[in-house]
């Protein structure tokens, strides 16, 4: 996966970066841990200019992300309550836990955007939410982009900074994707096993 994302970027350029940046933001396991320090040790060679590598991959990500957060609005809050009284357990969340998530969401969705933005798998996950609780969107992009802008800003500055060793960041952060899948999935089991069902109204 590594020589497809460079030798795109390497022939595309500025066009290639969005494209892969907006295929991770549609398809978790495509890691930008591996894509955007790639593109800043192409902006230290001079091959592509800085701040055009952090527009393309911010754009690329935040356009990624309208997708998902569109499925979870068009899909609606009752559909979803009604799929939790059905499949729960499958779900993981019965209806009434469905209404406080949604509920803390749209207290505190634009944090939890944000800050969702900076961690794999879940930067594209985040969406979904965001588009059932029904959070504008201009509010939304910008939560979204913002995020997005600050981790971009950081693999960038890694590529850049270590040029020809980019490789090294890899090594440290391409773990991370693993561990948050891990970590996401033992709290999905857990969830399957401990799921109980909405109490029947009175």
């Amino acid at each position: 996966m590594t020589d497809l994302i460079i030798q795109t970027i390497s022939d595309l350029g500025y066009v290639g970066i969005f494209l892969v940046m907006l295929a991770e933001s549609i398809f978790p396991p495509i890691p930008s841990e591996l894509i955007i320090p790639f593109a800043g040790f192409a902006a230290a060679n001079g091959d592509l200019n800085f701040f055009g590598v952090l527009a393309a991959a911010t754009i690329g990500a935040v356009v990624g992300m309208l997708p998902w957060y569109f499925a979870g609005r068009l899909f609606g809050l009752d559909r979803v309550r009604a799929l939790a009284d059905r499949f729960g357990r499958i779900m993981t969340f019965n209806a009434e836990e469905i209404d406080v998530a949604v509920g803390f969401f749209r207290r505190f969705g634009p944090i939890i955007v944000l800050f969702g933005r900076l961690l794999p798998i879940i930067r594209t996950l985040i969406s979904i939410p965001a588009g059932l609780a029904r959070m504008p969107l201009p509010v939304f992009l910008l939560a979204s982009t913002t995020g997005a802008l600050i981790w971009n800003t950081i693999l960038t500055l890694a590529g850049y900074i270590l040029h020809e060793h980019y490789e090294l960041i890899e090594v440290v952060l391409d773990p991370l994707s693993y561990i948050v899948l891990a970590a996401v999935v033992l709290i999905y089991l857990y969830r399957v096993v401990t799921w109980r069902p909405s109490k029947p109204a009175e």
